[in-house]
């Protein structure tokens, strides 16, 4: 599972009407979304308590699947969902990804909500399928749970034949800062790589 599950369930037409935007900046933003919020996710699930309030949170979206359209999709839920994510960095993280060039005419402001159930639905239906005791005893001694079900949707790292979101997180958040690009890479290097607070 990879990037193109959360592309199979995204209605990229109607939300690149609902923005203004061509399909292919949509499915860039989309990209770059999904990415930022599958990274969060992951930052959040490797603490014992963070990934214990991902599982609890993903037992409300087991069995969700995609949106036909952007309207289908409960956007106040996906809100809630993207403030637990990134938290205090919310608005710093969607104004960044808002001012990228790649995906300008973008709102994250008003993507992210729209992408959030979906990401928690599919996390949700593969941690589903991987396990079916809680995997909190397991993340905590670092072995399985949900941060291994996150690795999985993330591509397993960098190694060479990954591919998906795990190379597009990847370029957002490492390989942008040798371009002198910063500015994105380096906030969400920030968030995803530096500790909360």
């Amino acid at each position: 599972m990879a990037l193109d599950d959360i592309l199979k369930q995204v209605p990229i037409d109607d939300i690149a009407a609902k923005l203004g935007v061509s399909p292919d900046v949509a499915k860039s933003a989309v990209e770059q979304g999904g990415a930022v919020l599958l990274g969060g996710l992951a930052k959040n699930a490797s603490t014992a308590e963070g990934s214990s309030a991902i599982e609890n949170a993903l037992k409300r979206h087991e069995g969700t699947t995609g949106a036909a359209k952007v309207d289908d999709i409960d956007q106040a839920d996906g809100g809630k969902i993207v403030s637990h994510i990134l938290g205090a960095d919310e608005k710093k993280v969607t104004q960044k990804l808002t001012e990228s060039k790649e995906t300008a005419g973008i709102d994250f402001g008003k993507l992210l909500p729209i992408l959030a159930p979906i990401v928690m639905g599919l996390i949700a239906n593969a941690n589903k399928g991987t396990s079916t005791k809680s995997g909190t005893a397991e993340a905590q001694s670092g072995g399985g749970g949900i941060g291994d079900v996150i690795g999985g949707l993330l591509g397993g790292g960098s190694s060479s034949g990954g591919g998906g979101i795990g190379d597009l997180l990847g370029g957002l958040l490492g390989g942008g800062k040798s371009s002198g690009g910063g500015g994105i890479g380096d906030l969400l290097g920030g968030l995803l790589g530096g500790g909360k607070k």
